[in-house]
């Protein structure tokens, strides 16, 4: 048997391998169960919670030898946290998260059941599948395969399986940073997700995205206050039409580009794999990166500030002119842009309209380069030699904004070697959301040699 990049005995993938220590023998399963627990986060008091994953997860983790440690903010809105002694106990600890919880699925939209975890087509589908029940099943599939053959990981690793990351992380990571800091003493890094996944550039090129930043998070609930009166009647002073007219506003309005040092490493990697100048500052960049397919609706959203209004709300009865109305806006600023987004969204809201902040929270970067970044490199380049890493900055947001506060630094890296027509980037909260089962099977491949390196 040869070694591998990673200096231990490679493990083959065909039927004369010893499946039981195989890093990707369970990951299958493992995420189908995950997917057959619902765990639904509605953003409020409704929803089944995240304990029985938990419990579940906690199991996984006992078999392999770990202690697990279950705690709740609110009653069955449960994190899981465990400790794995590594090789070389003198190393600074490695933080690896995921979250269990989803975002909800109405089944009715979907072609297959959300929660039954069907296999098809190549493909495990449910929700979750990709936001992240994936990478949740790779961590626990590896350290099952690790712990049976006695192969530690490099240096120590503390696990954290969160609650409600889909609405924030007030009641999972936040939560634990605010009330259990020791719980993740001595992690200085941290990989999760969105990141690691792949993208084809061409026939021999694909880029492996590795999440180096991410959007800060601006959710608003904006108000006007008016006079409410008869709906027969004149009136001046009327709340629906403020608040509309400083939506239309906001919804129309394009914020001028700011490019990141990620934005810009990532566009100088598109341009020289497709020969082409890119000019960050031009509308033309969005027509160069369609050629990378929906990846670029992400992308495209990292180079500048964005605001979405989401949500209305006004009135009781058709003939009653509403004292108030209010409106959600999804906003999200580039690492360094939160002072300029809230002064221009003050603006655009204009006198008449206030606006509060439902959630607020950084906009974390880190550099693409260390020791963490080469095992990376060196992890995915064995498993796809004609993969490349590069780093990207994220437009949404992830647990990374709680283990930010700490001084950790935080990578997205969850591998995923994908097929070039899936609409991966689709997948996140969308309908029929899957992942290629080989895909899993690479990610956990890619996961136990990135553990002997990290």
């Amino acid at each position: 048997m040869t070694n591998d990049a990673s200096g231990h005995a490679a493990q083959p993938a065909g039927a004369g391998a010893d499946v039981e220590h195989r890093p990707d023998a369970e990951v299958v399963e493992i995420c189908r169960d995950l997917i057959r627990i619902d765990t639904s986060n509605y953003g409020d008091d409704r929803g089944p919670g995240e304990r029985q994953a938990a419990e579940y997860v906690a199991g996984k983790l006992a078999e392999a030898g770990l202690e697990p440690t279950l705690l709740e903010s609110e009653p069955l809105r449960t994190t899981v946290v465990a400790r794995w002694e590594g090789a070389d106990p003198s190393l600074p600890a490695l933080l690896v998260h995921g979250h269990l919880d989803v975002v909800p699925a109405v089944k009715a939209d979907w072609s297959v059941d959300p929660f039954a975890g069907e296999v098809k087509d190549g493909c495990l589908w449910g929700r979750g599948a990709v936001d992240m029940k994936d990478f949740d099943a790779m961590v626990l599939s590896v350290l099952s395969a690790r712990t049976r053959a006695g192969r530690p990981p490099r240096r120590p690793v503390v696990l954290v399986f969160t609650a409600d990351e889909e609405a924030g992380g007030r009641k999972g990571a936040h939560w634990l940073v605010d009330h259990h800091p020791e719980l993740l003493e001595g992690c200085t890094e941290a990989v999760g997700e969105v990141g690691g996944f792949s993208v084809t550039v061409r026939d021999d090129l694909r880029f492996y995205l590795i999440q180096t930043a991410e959007k800060g998070m601006a959710w608003m609930r904006l108000r006007a206050r008016g006079t409410a009166g008869h709906g027969s009647m004149r009136n001046d002073d009327n709340a629906v039409t403020e608040l509309a007219e400083a939506v239309a506003r906001i919804g129309r309005h394009r914020f001028p580009p700011r490019i990141t040092p990620p934005v810009k490493a990532f566009l100088a990697e598109v341009s020289e794999a497709l020969g082409v100048d890119i000019d960050p500052e031009s509308d033309d960049v969005e027509v160069t990166l369609a050629r990378l397919g929906s990846v670029a609706r992400m992308i495209g959203a990292t180079l500048r500030n964005t605001a979405n209004p989401t949500m209305l709300d006004a009135g009781y009865k058709v003939n009653v002119i509403p004292g108030e109305a209010t409106a959600a806006v999804d906003g999200r600023f580039v690492p360094g842009g939160q002072e300029e987004f809230l002064a221009t969204i003050d603006e655009l809201i204009g006198d008449k309209v206030t606006r509060e902040m439902i959630n607020l929270d950084s906009a974390p970067e880190t550099e693409f380069a260390g020791a963490l970044v080469d095992a990376m490199r060196t992890s995915l380049a064995a498993e796809d030699p004609q993969g490349r890493a590069v780093p990207y900055l994220m437009s949404g947001g992830t647990d990374a904004k709680a283990w930010h506060r700490l001084g950790i630094r935080c990578f997205g890296f969850a591998p995923l070697k994908l097929p070039p027509d899936l609409d991966f980037v689709g997948m996140f909260h969308g309908i029929d959301e899957r992942v290629p089962v080989e895909s899993l099977r690479f990610g956990a491949r890619v996961l136990d040699r990135f553990l002997d390196l990290a």
